[in-house]
């Protein structure tokens, strides 16, 4: 077991997940094996997650995340001995984790609305020498004045995906939040900081998946489905468009409209994403049955749909075409955007023009910066499009891209 651990730990910290003597430290101390009692002991320390609670529908509800994403949101927290933590989804292995972080002169709290998880946490953590961590079962969305200290907590880490941010002001001035966050149902591990009551990113954004919110905080999909299609559109961000009319454009084969700019086979393009979800009005994402009535060509992975945008009775979104083997022979693959209805065409266009737009700007630069500011400090949100604007319930979330300089903006990834 011991070996299993310490092999975990020199693998994260070849992979650069592990950074710092006091988060190797932890791995290196906590038996993860002990709160995944139904694991494989390989299994348990494998770097991968472990299942720990599942719905009635077979959906996973709780788990023990990757330790790699862990090891990350951990060091993001910069968590330092003495400070006050709060883990919002718990488990018991990451508090663990957390408390030999804080050490003795620190305090941990870990909180989850379901009763099952809390119960196993407390009695996994009390029976491995962490009794000393306050486990919360609550609803997170509504924070009692009990649960935050005086001055609030030196660092948040969220290990459930999260729609919205609520609780800047449980966070001191100067602490560590970090999140899964969903923006059109992309997710992301951002790391901010309260500064002057509001947050801000300043690490790389981490691509993710966490099992969902529940309770008043859980996100809704707001789908709509085309009728007869097979095809769902999908706005978790903005106002949900009609989509019945466009059953008669996704009858015939789409235009293509190509953008010359390639992507390797393994290479990431949420970046990109995440800009056409800011930068386009009616963005959208696209979900395709494998049974459905309909003439889209090569339809997304079920767990990552397409980036789309609806233009009255049309429909764009993004694909990719394959157009070589690539220098690894994983692949070369270049942008093009389908194009569907009579105006499917125009919308194509404009997808592509921003795919150009990003390349030429925004591709090989630093990652773009995460604010969150508090929707009751914000103008209200409009009806009109605001760019790289997401307006939650409780936040208002602005994405600023910087300039790449005009040396790096080539038209491919090389």
């Amino acid at each position: 077991m011991t070996e299993l651990r310490h092999q975990l730990v020199e693998q994260l910290r070849a992979d650069n997940h592990i950074r710092t003597a006091a988060v190797e430290r932890a791995f290196r101390t906590v038996p993860r094996h002990v709160f995944a009692p139904n694991a494989a002991l390989e299994a348990a320390y494998a770097n991968d997650i472990i299942p720990t609670r599942h719905a009635s529908d077979g959906r996973v509800i709780s788990s023990i995340s990757a330790p790699w994403l862990q090891a990350d949101m951990l060091e993001a927290a910069r968590i330092q001995r003495g400070h006050r933590v709060l883990e919002i989804g718990s488990g018991g292995y990451n508090a663990a984790l957390m408390a030999e972080l804080v050490g003795p002169a620190g305090h941990v709290t870990t909180l989850d609305i379901d009763p099952a998880v809390t119960e196993r946490a407390t009695r996994f953590l009390s029976e491995n020498g962490y009794d000393h961590v306050h486990v919360v079962t609550a609803d997170a969305e509504h924070l009692t004045t009990g649960v935050v200290p005086d001055g609030g907590f030196d660092a948040i880490v969220v290990t459930v995906d999260t729609w919205d941010l609520p609780w800047i002001d449980a966070l001191a001035e100067g602490g560590r939040l970090i999140a899964p966050l969903r923006l059109h149902g992309y997710h992301w591990a951002i790391a901010f900081t309260r500064d002057k009551g509001a947050l801000h990113s300043d690490e790389p954004l981490i691509v993710c998946g966490f099992v969902a919110m529940q309770g008043d905080g859980a996100w809704q999909t707001n789908r709509r489905t085309v009728p007869g299609t097979g095809v769902h559109l999908l706005w978790e961000d903005g106002t949900p468009l009609p989509v019945d009319q466009l059953a008669p454009a996704l009858a015939y084969e789409p235009t293509v409209t190509r953008t010359n700019i390639s992507v390797r086979g393994q290479e990431p393009f949420d970046a990109l994403t995440l800009y056409l979800a800011g930068a386009l009005p009616g963005f959208c994402r696209l979900k395709v049955d494998p049974d459905g009535d309909n003439q889209v060509l090569h339809p997304p992975p079920q767990h990552w749909p397409g980036a789309a945008i609806v233009r009255g009775a049309s429909l764009a979104r993004l694909a990719t075409e394959r157009i070589g083997d690539g220098d690894d022979g994983k692949g070369m693959y270049e942008f093009v955007v389908h194009g569907y209805g009579d105006q499917g065409h125009v919308a194509a266009q404009e997808m592509a023009e921003q795919v150009e737009h990003w390349q030429r700007n925004h591709r090989g630069s630093r990652c773009p910066l995460i604010t969150a500011r508090p929707a009751a400090d914000c103008v209200p949100a409009g009806r009109d499009h605001e760019p790289h604007v997401f307006a939650k319930k409780h936040t208002r979330i602005t994405v600023d891209w910087p300039i790449v300089p005009s040396s790096a903006g080539s038209r491919s990834a090389g």
